[in-house]
């Protein structure tokens, strides 16, 4: 079971990075360009897909480890009556954010893109990836958290 634990874990980790780095680098360095027009609408359109993409398979993947995870170390009153728990449901509210908020900014890109246009798609789904971008890196603040508090490193309270 050590070794399923541990492949969980990393799984995790890694697509933890991947969802979040993705997410940081569309707002920061995608958006941007397209909302200057500097991008082709063909270069926007896939680099949407390919967000949607990680965003959607990271989901998956990082509910089932979590899933996994949670449940070998909290029971229903643990995770509601301990500050680690509390955290395990705050980050699961954030996953729950970041995917809404992808799949809203992406679903906005592709009708707006659909009708030939780039500036005004990439403008509306701005708020949209923002507030997904500041979703995933809170996750990841979260998660170090959750971390260091069970490594005994502080007490949350």
């Amino acid at each position: 079971m050590d070794l399923l634990n541990a492949t969980f874990w990393m799984l995790h980790t890694i697509f933890a990075g991947l969802w979040t780095g993705g997410v940081v680098l569309f707002v920061w360095a995608v958006l941007p360009l397209a909302r200057q027009g500097t991008l082709t609408r063909e270069t926007f359109v896939s680099t949407t897909g390919k967000l949607t993409t990680l965003s959607r398979a990271s989901a998956l993947v990082m509910f089932v480890t979590g899933s996994h995870m949670a449940a070998q170390q909290y029971t229903g009153a643990s995770l509601t009556g301990s500050s680690s728990g509390h955290l395990v449901l705050a980050m699961l509210t954030l996953w729950l954010v970041l995917i809404a908020t992808i799949e809203i900014g992406a679903s906005k890109i592709r009708s707006g893109t659909d009708e030939g246009k780039l500036r005004e798609p990439a403008h509306n789904a701005r708020l949209f990836f923002q507030i997904a971008g500041l979703s995933a890196i809170l996750l990841l603040v979260t998660a170090g958290l959750l971390s260091a508090a069970n490594l005994g490193y502080f007490s949350l309270y």
